[in-house]
């Protein structure tokens, strides 16, 4: 079986709410889709959505790295070596991170099709639930009160909230949200790289004299910043969450042999995709470090290949993708299911996608 062709369209899903971070607010989720054709008809699909002030991928850059690059190289080659299709992947181009993930994700699901079988299963996994949390955007800590209330009120037993840069503001936040939502619900703090190694110090220590009894803090410093991260993993009790600091397998073996961070945030449009993703997954598992599988904002089209590695994978011990659950719509038929918190991987062949309502190819 060969690939005929590697297409892409585009996708737009607005939010029910504005997303809001330290770094940015968005009213949609915007991406662009891969599709990986084979010249019998069977399609796989990926995704990459731009997040500039993040992965520094723009739809230009994307797009340019899937059809000046990618397209080109794999075009005509045979399916059933998938090792040697995601080399070509990873070493096209430096950098590129989300354009690499999205076709990846989609040669992994063309790879579950052509075999008949569930990607988990291929992974070495069984369809495990997988409990996300959900997220709580940087607001007026009234409505973020009101917004962990309706969460948990929907049955959500982790919630990660966003703060922002106002020490004071964000304590009020916490402390309010703690008050309201009472003790038997985990909080997790995601700064998103706001604070200097010695603001996130005196901060951690603030909340944990406080007794607010905070789970864990992602990303507390500046995602090149290896040795604050360090120092402040090691100069505090709560847990520390790599995000940013870990994109490549490189970063992993920095962040773990340095154990800078407590555990690493997994995130496919930062790894690259699946096999980068599975790579960090075994480090951080020699090295007893349990990881969390996240995502950007994204739809459910790879938001379903990181529930089937966590699925697959038992050192995914903690979830973050909720960004389906915040659309307002979802248009993807079939792929993963959400039952309340729990996400399930579908059962269907690679990620069970059937189609995508709306998705125009060029």
């Amino acid at each position: 079986m060969k690939i005929r062709n590697i297409r892409l369209g585009s996708l737009s899903v607005p939010l029910k709410k504005p997303f809001k971070t330290a770094l940015r607010t968005v009213s949609e989720v915007t991406t662009n889709v891969v599709v990986v054709e084979t010249e019998e008809g069977v399609c796989g699909y990926g995704e990459a959505p731009p997040t500039a002030v993040i992965t520094g991928d723009t739809n230009g850059a994307i797009r340019g790295a899937v059809e000046e690059r990618l397209r080109p190289l794999l075009s005509g080659r045979e399916t059933d070596d998938l090792n040697s299709l995601l080399d070509i992947v990873d070493t096209a181009l430096v950098h590129n991170a989300s354009a690499k993930a999205a076709v990846d994700i989609a040669l992994h699901d063309l790879w579950g099709k052509t075999l008949g079988r569930p990607l988990y299963e291929l992974l070495g996994g069984t369809a495990r639930e997988v409990e996300t949390d959900y997220t709580i955007s940087v607001n007026a800590p009234e409505t973020m009160v009101k917004d962990s209330l309706e969460a948990v009120a929907d049955g959500y037993s982790a919630l990660k909230i966003k703060v922002g840069t106002d020490f004071h503001l964000d304590m009020q936040r916490l402390e309010e949200i703690r008050a309201a939502v009472g003790k038997h619900v985990l909080l997790r703090v995601d700064a998103n790289q706001g604070w200097t190694p010695k603001e996130a110090i005196r901060t951690i220590r603030f909340l944990e004299d406080k007794g607010l009894d905070i789970e864990l803090v992602e990303q507390p410093v500046k995602a090149h910043d290896f040795e604050g991260l360090k120092m402040v993993t090691d100069s505090v009790d709560t847990l520390i969450l790599a995000d940013e600091s870990v994109f490549s397998v490189r970063d992993a073996f920095t962040v773990l042999s340095m154990r800078a961070a407590d555990l690493i945030n997994i995130k496919l449009m930062k790894t690259g995709g699946i096999r980068n993703a599975v790579a960090i997954c075994g480090m951080a598992r020699a090295c007893g470090v349990e990881c969390m599988i996240g995502a950007m904002m994204e739809t459910k089209i790879s938001v379903s290949a990181a529930c089937h590695l966590a699925s697959a994978l038992p050192v995914i011990t903690r979830a973050d993708l909720d960004p389906p659950i915040l659309c307002a719509s979802d248009p993807v038929v079939g792929g993963a299911t959400y039952r309340g918190s729990s996400v399930v991987p579908s059962g269907g062949a690679g990620l069970g996608i059937e189609k995508i309502n709306g998705l125009v190819l060029e």
